[in-house]
């Protein structure tokens, strides 16, 4: 493999045929899309190595260098593979590691059954599953809670409330909301200011590009002030809706559940699956996403090549 990798950040110009490079092979993760790309780029100093039908994905945290499953045709997995692998070799000096794998990649390549790599499913980093109808119409004793906080919502706030689809021209209001929003996940000492603070400039900047990438957003305002919203793509090869960011103010009981079905509702009408990302380990998290009755998980690997 005597290929050169040339990587760098990621451009909103190029993210239109990013998505269609990730949508060449079936995975069902939140990584099958391209926005988390885009909002966490600066977090991971994400790096790309672009091909017309392929792409690699370099990142770094505190552990030190890691990539994305090499994003291309099933077919093409084990050459992008062993190209990644020599590019932590001989330019890295570091043995590969991916982190968020998707089990169908691990198959095509036979990893599990290969002596030379450790495999670890990442647990609190799984994907949630939902039917996309029941998210809809929240139909059947399972989701009377849910409906209940729904019409407690609509009658506290009849004539007050109102949903919309929002564009570059409301970015004061997701600049408002993010404000305050930092504010109250400081005090509770939940994130880290830096993380807090690239995930808004992420959001404003996808948002600022609303004509390079494709994504929807969402938010519920009540007396004119957004209080709640949530940012989600497509993955049209799974008919799949991916949840990327879901933020309300708390204060309001219902303000989650009202956001979570009036988007679905108003944007992806057509999705079968919805894809709510992962509890990262956060025990409220978990339960609340377990409330919503998942079908399955789309579950993650790590993926560490051994030292020799």
């Amino acid at each position: 493999m005597d290929k050169k990798l040339d990587f760098h950040k990621p451009s909103f110009e190029e993210a239109a045929k990013l998505s269609t490079i990730y949508a060449l092979r079936d995975n069902k993760t939140c990584d099958s899309t391209v926005l988390d790309t885009y909002i966490w780029k600066d977090l991971y100093n994400t790096r790309i190595y672009m091909e017309d039908e392929a792409a690699i994905i370099l990142m770094k945290d505190e552990k030190g260098y890691f990539a994305a499953m090499p994003y291309c045709r099933e077919e093409e997995l084990p050459k992008y593979f062993e190209l990644l692998k020599s590019y932590f070799k001989n330019e890295l000096n570091s043995p590969l590691r991916i982190d968020l794998a998707d089990e169908d990649a691990l198959k095509a390549l036979g990893l599990c059954d290969n002596p030379e790599f450790a495999i670890e499913e990442e647990f609190d980093l799984k994907d949630y599953l939902y039917d996309a109808d029941e998210l809809r119409s929240l139909a059947g004793k399972k989701y009377q809670k849910k409906r209940n906080l729904i019409n407690k919502f609509m009658k506290e706030y009849e004539g007050r409330w109102e949903y919309k689809t929002l564009c570059c021209c409301d970015e004061y209001f997701l600049e408002e909301f993010m404000k305050t929003w930092i504010e109250k996940r400081l005090a509770e000492g939940v994130e880290s200011k830096e993380t807090l603070l690239l995930e808004k400039d992420g959001i404003i900047e996808i948002l600022r590009n609303c004509d390079k990438v494709t994504y929807r957003i969402g938010g519920i305002f009540i007396d004119d002030n957004l209080e709640a919203f949530t940012i989600g793509s497509y993955n049209s090869r799974e008919q799949m809706a991916v949840i990327s960011i879901e933020k309300g103010n708390s204060e309001i009981p219902g303000i989650y559940q009202v956001i979570n079905q009036q988007f679905l509702l108003n944007s992806y009408e057509d999705a079968k699956v919805v894809n709510r990302e992962d509890d990262m380990g956060i025990e409220g998290l978990r339960q609340a996403k377990e409330s919503y009755n998942p079908i399955g998980y789309a579950r993650k690997y790590r993926v560490c090549e051994k030292a020799a």
